[in-house]
């Protein structure tokens, strides 16, 4: 079962109201990682619910941040993305994560940054045209900060699975 806590501060006072996802939700959350473009009448039918209640629910999930957005999937080959790579990154001192990150949110191509616990610090999921656009990145976007002192880059030769469907722990919810 999982709690979400929204905190609403009144007069100095801070005022704590709990909600549980529950089944109903986690249809919403199963369908909507299928289909984001439902409309509420279509997804209303399949969870057993009316429109409006639907659409409360959604939102609700929306504002305790559950849901983070809808976005289109789209294929990166043939909007010229034809390369997939893995870099792990080390710094050199944790004052230099500070920088090394705000860097990583204004590169177009880093799809993905990940804190990691091992050797390395960071793993980037990067998507570029091609080797020659890759070395750039790397090279001189990466490499070129402050404090890193090495990487490592795994090119994806081919893909099988990649989702954003996040998979739902049964025992988050109530009622299972």
């Amino acid at each position: 079962m999982l709690f979400v806590f929204e905190s609403k501060i009144d007069k100095n006072h801070t005022k704590r109201r709990l909600n549980v996802i529950d089944t109903f939700d986690k249809k919403l959350i199963c369908l909507l990682q299928e289909n984001a473009r439902m409309k509420w009448a279509d997804l209303a039918a399949q969870v057993g619910l009316s429109a409006p209640a639907t659409a409360e629910r959604v939102n609700r999930l929306m504002e305790n941040g559950v849901i983070k957005g809808f976005a289109a999937r789209i294929d990166a080959e043939k909007v010229g993305s034809e390369l997939t790579a893995f870099v792990a990154v080390s710094l050199e001192r944790p004052e230099h994560r500070a920088p090394f990150l705000a860097r990583i949110e204004e590169l177009i191509e880093v799809m993905e940054c990940h804190h990691i616990a091992g050797e390395d610090d960071y793993l980037l999921k990067i998507r570029s045209r091609n080797t020659k656009d890759l070395d750039r990145i790397i090279s001189y976007e990466i490499k070129g900060l402050t404090g890193v002192v090495r990487t490592k880059t795994t090119i994806v030769m081919d893909t099988t699975k990649e989702t954003m469907e996040v998979p739902l722990q049964p025992h988050f919810f109530s009622g299972e």
